[in-house]
């Protein structure tokens, strides 16, 4: 007898909690339901384009026999920040700052083939979480395509970004080995370019108008 009192005071203790639970979850729904017919709508992160206003890539090659360096200001690209991918890009021929004419008509004709691969690229994603919507300063990680001279090369690259009054702000340094592209140096030529390019972006992006 006092067993069957056991097992019946558990029941309807179970049977309590439960019910308990049933009226917690019942309440849950019910106060979503109310904010939502009241217009409120859970966080998601507005979609935003920022645009480079200010762009500027600079190289250089620091060979044994000669420094060759150059630099464009004409670096266009886009940051959406609601999913945090990026596109950038640069014309080869924007390039200036070479030691001479026929420099730059070589790093066009024969090392880049300008006509045939305008441009280069770097598209992809932020690895790093980023609150766009307040000032704020992060070191992260830029995954994407990097297509130099025709050829694609998954890369990651790191960037500082900065966010100040609604401005994003990028600074980056990274190297390019000339032979994952398919460029190739010339024997004759061997000592004065080097097989791997440093490249640094600095680049100032403002809100995109509607």
């Amino acid at each position: 007898m006092l067993a069957r009192n056991r097992v019946a005071g558990t029941f309807y203790t179970l049977k309590g909690q439960l019910m308990q639970s049933n009226k917690i979850l019942w309440w849950i729904i019910c106060s979503a339901a109310l904010l939502l017919s009241a217009g409120y709508t859970f966080y998601r992160p507005v979609a935003q384009l920022y645009r480079i206003k200010e762009g500027r890539i600079h190289f250089k090659s620091e060979a044994p026999l000669e420094l060759i360096e150059a630099s464009s200001a004409k670096l266009k690209g886009l940051i959406k920040t609601d999913d945090q991918t990026f596109a950038f890009s640069v014309a080869n021929e924007s390039f200036e700052g070479f030691n001479s004419a026929l420099q730059r008509e070589h790093f066009n004709e024969n090392y880049m083939e300008s006509t045939r691969y305008p441009n280069c690229t770097f598209a992809g994603k932020i690895i790093e979480p980023v609150d766009f919507s307040k000032d704020g300063t992060y070191t992260v990680r830029a995954k994407g395509k990097l297509a130099v001279h025709g050829v694609e090369v998954e890369r990651i690259i790191k960037s500082a970004l900065t966010i100040k009054g609604g401005i994003i702000t990028i600074q980056s340094e990274f190297i390019v080995p000339l032979q994952e592209h398919n460029i190739t140096i010339p024997k004759i030529v061997y000592q004065k370019i080097a097989e791997e390019i440093s490249v640094e972006i600095n680049a100032t992006l403002t809100p995109q108008q509607k």
